[in-house]
């Protein structure tokens, strides 16, 4: 594993979506905590916990080469000293198809540690029916009576 430092969640997140779009499994697996209690949820896929399930997931993904673009839009961050937790929406376009696909709502959540910002769980979830409900920006709060 690399001994990447990760200053920020947000370094570790972008390390993340870069890992991911150039399909570079140790950078990947630099993101994420060397620890069996982390925990990846990939859209319709099983629940995977520790590192030897999380990074032969990535490895099958990987396999191919990079294929897509990815772009985390409409992030939440809700942070402390010790923890963060990110939700997006992925904007994923994949190469050879003609248009993008509905956006993917992940989870990101990271823990810092003597390593810097480190991985521990990435849950994405197939966009709901009406997914392009939902890739509309919320509304305003000011607007919302209730």
């Amino acid at each position: 594993m690399s001994a990447k430092i990760f200053p920020t969640a947000q370094d570790a997140e972008n390390a993340f979506y870069e890992a991911l779009e150039r399909a570079d499994l140790e950078l990947m697996m630099a993101v994420w905590a060397e620890d069996e209690d982390i925990v990846c949820v990939h859209p319709g896929a099983p629940r995977l916990t520790g590192v030897e399930q999380v990074r032969a997931a990535w490895r099958g993904m990987f396999a191919g080469g990079p294929h897509m673009r990815v772009r985390a839009v409409q992030q939440v961050v809700i942070s402390g000293m010790m923890v963060a937790v990110h939700n997006v929406h992925e904007s994923i376009i994949v190469q050879g198809e003609a248009k993008p696909r509905p956006p993917v709502v992940a989870t990101n959540v990271y823990l810092r540690s003597a390593a810097g910002w480190r991985m521990v769980v990435h849950h994405a979830s197939p966009p709901a029916s009406g997914a392009a409900a939902a890739a509309e920006p919320p509304p305003d709060p000011s607007k919302t009576l209730h």
